[in-house]
């Protein structure tokens, strides 16, 4: 600012000394010289208007451009930053997706097609593809199999590959015929006033009470075929007397008067399971 005026007085000095001298050596009077200083200051003046109104705008205009020119550079250095930037983590993503896939997705649609893939052999009774298999002329080994084919010919090794197993030439034992089903049959049940009549009240686990009619001259194994009839194996209940607590005599041989079993008395047997007492009421008809 200092040098700025300094600049201006001096040239002022400059121009009042130069309006001097032309006035000393020129012909003008004394109201010409003021004239002309006058002129000369208003000369100055509006020149000096003329510059500190043109030389700002002028001076903006060119650090505008300039400034423009470095702004521009800088946001074409930030876009490539940024560019470079988003590069690389798009590319750190998709390493990530790779091994993501790679160590979790492929082995779970691996283990999900192994799983389809033996229940659909399952379903279709092929479960022999499941299995690596083994290769024909077991118990040779390769050592053993080259070692024996050296001076044989291509066919002879070829029949000794084709060697079956023993299981597959084995022939199987013949399934055993399983037995016939026995069929239980009870005997016509006797009328009341039938001669020999046994009549026998089995009383069931489950507080029912069934009753039968039998003859004394039948086997006292039809009790255990009418006890198996109603629903209870002889393999599980049995019958049993009251005291001494014991399990009934029955056998085929043994007839039902033989066992006990009289025309004139009512037998109540409880049916229970092995190791249990049974209880039998007599009472006179």
């Amino acid at each position: 600012m200092s040098s700025s005026k300094t600049s201006w007085l001096l040239g002022t000095l400059l121009i009042s000394i130069l309006c001097f001298v032309s006035w000393k050596h020129s012909i003008i009077d004394v109201r010409g010289a003021f004239l002309l200083v006058g002129r000369g200051l208003l000369l100055l003046g509006l020149s000096t208007l003329m510059v500190s109104y043109f030389y700002p705008r002028l001076r903006s205009l060119f650090t505008s451009n300039t400034r423009s020119t470095s702004e521009y550079s800088e946001d074409e250095e930030a876009k490539q930053r940024q560019k470079q930037a988003r590069e690389e983590l798009q590319e750190k993503h998709s390493e990530k997706a790779f091994s993501y896939q790679e160590s979790v997705l492929r082995p779970r649609q691996e283990s999900s097609m192994r799983k389809k893939e033996e229940r659909f052999y399952r379903m279709t009774g092929e479960t022999w593809k499941l299995t690596d298999g083994e290769q024909l002329g077991e118990g040779e080994s390769l050592g053993q199999s080259a070692h024996e084919d050296v001076d044989g010919t291509p066919n002879q090794e070829a029949v000794r590959r084709r060697k079956l197993p023993e299981s597959a030439t084995r022939l199987h034992p013949k399934p055993e015929v399983p037995p016939p089903k026995r069929v239980v049959v009870l005997p016509e049940e006797p009328a009341e006033d039938a001669e020999g009549v046994v009549r026998v009240a089995l009383r069931c686990p489950s507080g029912r009470t069934i009753h039968r009619r039998f003859l004394k001259s039948d086997s006292s194994s039809v009790l255990l075929d009418w006890l198996l009839k109603t629903g209870y194996h002889p393999a599980v209940y049995t019958l049993c007397t009251t005291y001494p607590r014991q399990p009934l005599v029955i056998g085929k041989d043994i007839s039902m008067g033989d066992a006990g079993l009289t025309t004139n008395v009512l037998w109540q047997a409880a049916l229970t399971s092995c190791g249990t007492s049974c209880r039998r009421s007599r009472a006179r008809m």
